[in-house]
């Protein structure tokens, strides 16, 4: 099919595919569902407690509600799909639909990127500067970053999704767990690799410019601590840093992984590609909303309030 005479798609549905191989897709089904259950549960457990108490409307806990944010919106756009999939056996999805799921997952991927951004800076002014931490990052600051994170994301994923949207489409069939770009490029009667281009320079702007400006950001803290009198409480903010740091690491680790691999030259066949990417979907939104939660004495302590009324003595 000549690309010069086309104008738009010719399918009005995909069909998802990726689970048709597998064995027990109902036991999966109730793992991804339980995992979604989780993710919605805990993330909204913190914007709750961030939300109901005004002395936690400060710019950390404000970095935090946004992470929750995003971690909804990004495991939302790809379990559903899988859950229906799976436990409800319905793999069929319309076009538009399939499109409206691969923006929003992808956006909430960059904007999940960016989020952890902010919170290392967050951290590391916190630490490295505390009596300027202040007026440094005031909350509408903050609100600036995060806006601005926001409309990064939604300015990338806008060229990528027209991109997407003007090939045309021989087969309707998504060979993947459910609608991303990749699976969209590839279901399209074209040449696969001069689309890939845009994908990779965003994936080249996070592993290479986000991710070594995250970790610097942590060593730096770590300095930080190193230099502190021994008498102040080294081992406290240690623990604070390797908390914040997790989540850092279950957003980047599906990544280096797949990048690593494709370095050596090992070719992951179809289902070990489809286990990566259900892992690099669930893993971090599982990991932040609990991370924060737990290692946030304000959060836990506002958290118990809510659950046991009074019977927990409110944080100072």
């Amino acid at each position: 099919m000549s690309l010069l005479n086309f104008s738009g798609h010719n399918v009005a549905e995909f069909t998802i595919t990726g689970f048709d191989h597998l064995p027990h897709q109902k036991v999966l089904g109730l793992l991804i569902l339980l995992a979604y259950f989780l993710v919605l549960l805990c993330s909204g457990a913190n914007v709750l407690v961030v939300a109901t108490d005004r002395r936690l409307h400060r710019p950390m806990y404000l970095l935090i509600c946004n992470l929750a944010a995003v971690d909804v919106m990004f495991t939302t756009s790809a379990s559903t799909t899988m859950i229906s999939a799976l436990l409800a056996g319905d793999k069929i999805i319309s076009y538009y639909s399939c499109i409206s799921r691969m923006y929003t997952y992808h956006l909430g991927d960059i904007t999940q990127c960016l989020a952890l951004s902010l919170m290392a800076l967050d951290r590391t002014v916190a630490i490295s500067r505390p009596l300027s931490y202040s007026t440094v990052l005031t909350n509408p600051r903050v609100f600036m970053l995060i806006v601005l994170s926001w409309f990064v994301g939604i300015g990338c994923m806008w060229k990528v999704t027209a991109v997407a949207d003007g090939l045309p489409y021989c087969q309707p069939i998504i060979r993947y767990v459910f609608c991303d770009y990749p699976s969209l490029i590839r279901a399209s009667c074209v040449n696969p690799e001069p689309y890939f281009q845009i994908p990779t320079i965003l994936a080249v702007w996070m592993m290479v410019g986000q991710f070594p400006l995250i970790v610097l950001s942590y060593v730096s803290i770590v300095c930080t601590v190193l230099r502190l009198p021994k008498n102040q409480n080294r081992k406290q903010l240690f623990k604070t840093a390797a908390s914040h740091f997790i989540p850092v690491m279950s957003y980047y680790f599906p990544k280096l992984v797949s990048v690593l691999l494709t370095r050596i030259g090992l070719r992951l066949n179809l289902t070990e590609r489809n286990a990566l990417l259900i892992v690099s979907t669930l893993l971090p939104s599982l990991i932040n909303p609990t991370v924060y939660c737990l290692q946030t004495k304000e959060i836990r302590s506002r958290l118990l309030q809510i659950l046991f009324k009074n019977t927990v003595a409110p944080f100072k």
